[in-house]
């Protein structure tokens, strides 16, 4: 039965996360799995974990596959490290990680550009050992302007995401306002206004916000929205999430952008783990 009765369901619109979702196939047959499961719209993290700054043909058949498929990307992170693993993004990190992502500022922009992407995400990056955090943050603020005026280039806006402490302890970005903090900070230097909080109501529960009230406070700052039940990171309805009261809320707040489905499947192919939403509650309107 689906958790999510179909008219709530019908007020938002969905997309699949193909870097948490569909992980049993190899990374181009993804879009044609969430095509075949009634989405028509996907995001992903970098997909090239170890490498900014891919092959034309590795983009170029990524592009196909998406295109292929008949499916949106609706959005796509910058380079952010070794994710899923243990980095958690490099815009903050002195060295050769943050070189890495400012050579894929670009790269990353124009594949977006080139599907119609409008939103890029940037991980903040976690502290390192030894270093001051004050430099990280002034090399983040640097590297994110950087980003954000890429983003406006294309049409976009750039998202910075709060994660949670339990599973991301060396990561700053662990509550909603330090997340706002840092998007107020980057519109502040830019003047450009693109940039977003992306409010995962996953990671802000396991960091034990009240999510009511932080959607009655960010909701107008927020670009993008991702959703998993907690406890587990599975799907809605696995753990204990009112997920559906609050995207209600979120909608009544103005809200009016994707909603990334960013979960875990369980031990069950992907394409069975979408049982909670109706099958014409999939495809975006």
């Amino acid at each position: 039965m689906p958790a999510f009765k179909s008219g709530t369901a019908a007020d938002q619109r969905f997309n699949v996360n193909l870097s948490i979702l569909f992980t049993e196939l190899p990374l181009l047959e993804r879009p044609a799995a969430a095509a075949a499961a009634g989405f028509t719209a996907v995001e992903l993290w970098w997909p090239w974990v170890d490498s900014p700054t891919p092959e034309q043909s590795e983009l170029d058949a990524l592009k196909q596959a998406i295109e292929d498929a008949g499916v949106q990307l609706t959005g796509l992170n910058f380079y952010a490290g070794q994710l899923p693993g243990p980095d958690r993004g490099a815009l903050s990190i002195p060295g050769e990680e943050s070189v890495k992502f400012h050579a894929n500022i670009d790269v990353a922009a124009d594949f977006a550009q080139s599907l119609g992407c409008k939103a890029l995400n940037a991980l903040y990056g976690n502290r390192v050992e030894g270093v001051d955090p004050a430099e990280q943050d002034e090399l983040a603020l640097e590297n994110l302007v950087l980003a954000a005026r890429a983003a406006d280039r294309i049409g976009a806006i750039l998202l910075i995401e709060t994660l949670n402490k339990p599973e991301s302890p060396l990561y700053p970005l662990v509550t909603a306002p330090a997340g706002i903090e840092i998007v107020d900070k980057v519109n502040e230097a830019t003047g450009l206004g693109n940039a977003k909080f992306l409010m995962d109501l996953y990671h802000l529960s396991m960091n034990g916000e009240d999510l009511p009230s932080v959607i009655e406070q960010y909701a107008a700052k927020t670009g993008h929205v991702q959703i998993a039940d907690n406890p587990g990171r599975g799907a809605p309805g696995t753990g204990s999430l009112p997920l559906e009261d609050l995207l209600d809320q979120l909608k009544k707040a103005g809200y009016e952008g994707w909603v990334g489905l960013e979960y875990k499947p369980g031990d069950r192919p992907s394409a069975e783990s979408f049982e909670w939403l109706p099958a014409a509650a999939r495809a975006a309107r």
